[in-house]
């Protein structure tokens, strides 16, 4: 897939670059691979570097108002200074390394809604900086991860929305400035108790911490309350977890308990570490901003069934460059 870049910044007639992405599908962990090809202007020209950049938008609060900001959470230089002639051609191949906490943007090739993510490609001409466009990629799940998502599924959530947070879990170890919550409307049987479940993932080179948080339906003269959950496991482990039954007996504690009482914690006889809380200094923000609710969940390849489909990510990113 190629996306034009017009260098702006430098000028009528400078560079254009052209990103190629090999594969827009990708996992975290894994090495998005691609080249970027830049033609020379109507001038020779000394290039500085050649930068690539994630970014992303996350939610924020300002003033207390929500809104957005971008944020680019990982960049790499692809290739130091060298010489552009006049109508050169020039390729400089790379492999990006994608952060394993790079947020999920699509599951089994569909698009969820509410995340934009792509990459930036910044070229440095006489201490000049242009950034260019963004070129959309498909974040998809670890095999880790799809085990707890086919959970949800099979557990009767509906799928609501996703969107990411500025701020750290108590708790977890976490190399990015922000958190992905995938949001879900609670089963039938929890209908009266649980108004809704939010999912984080933090994965890591060997292992997962699955987060939850239920929000509680509080009573006639009780408020509702957050109960936080935490279950670690490495990737392989996390393959054989039945999730279902952990995350079903998990909500089944949330729902049954009175009051806010102490954390629940502990490890089960498979060594899988576990809590549940009733804090609300263990995340920052409470991401339960209204979105479009979407259908139910789907098992294997249709997990996200009949989900709206959100926003392509040529129309997200349209307009949105002075963020970034």
């Amino acid at each position: 897939m190629v996306f034009k870049k017009l260098l702006g910044a430098l000028g009528v007639g400078g560079p254009s670059v052209d990103t190629v992405l090999h594969h827009q599908h990708v996992r975290p962990g894994e090495n998005l691979a691609g080249e970027v090809r830049i033609t020379g202007g109507n001038q020779d020209v000394t290039v500085e570097n050649v930068v690539l950049g994630f970014v992303t938008r996350i939610e924020t609060e300002r003033g207390g108002h929500d809104g957005h900001a971008g944020v680019e959470f990982h960049r790499a230089v692809v290739a130091g200074r060298f010489e552009l002639r006049e109508g050169e051609d020039k390729t400089i191949p790379f492999q990006l390394p994608v952060p394993w906490e790079t947020p999920i943007t699509s599951v089994y090739g569909q698009h969820l809604h509410g995340m934009t993510l792509g990459v930036r490609t910044e070229l440095a001409i006489a201490k000049v900086a242009d950034k260019g466009d963004l070129d959309p990629v498909s974040v998809e799940p670890l095999p880790a991860q799809e085990k707890v998502l086919e959970a949800f599924s099979q557990l009767g959530f509906h799928f609501k929305s996703a969107d990411l947070e500025h701020g750290r879990l108590h708790g977890v170890h976490q190399e990015l400035p922000f958190f992905q919550e995938i949001e879900f409307y609670p089963p039938q049987q929890f209908a009266g108790r649980i108004n809704e479940v939010e999912l984080t993932f933090v994965a890591g080179p060997h292992g997962l911490d699955v987060v939850l948080e239920a929000d509680k339906r509080g009573g006639f003269f009780t408020p509702s309350q957050d109960a936080f959950g935490r279950f670690h496991a490495s990737h392989e482990e996390a393959l054989s977890t039945d999730w279902a039954g952990r995350i079903h007996g998990w909500l089944e504690q949330v729902a049954d308990r009175r009051g806010a009482g102490h954390p629940m914690a502990g490890y089960d006889h498979h060594g899988y570490e576990h809590h549940g809380y009733h804090d609300e200094h263990h995340r920052r923000g409470s991401g339960m901003g209204g979105m479009v609710a979407g259908a139910a969940l789907g098992a294997g390849a249709g997990i996200l069934g009949g989900m709206v489909v959100g926003e392509m990510m040529e129309e997200v990113f349209e307009g949105d460059e002075e963020e970034f």
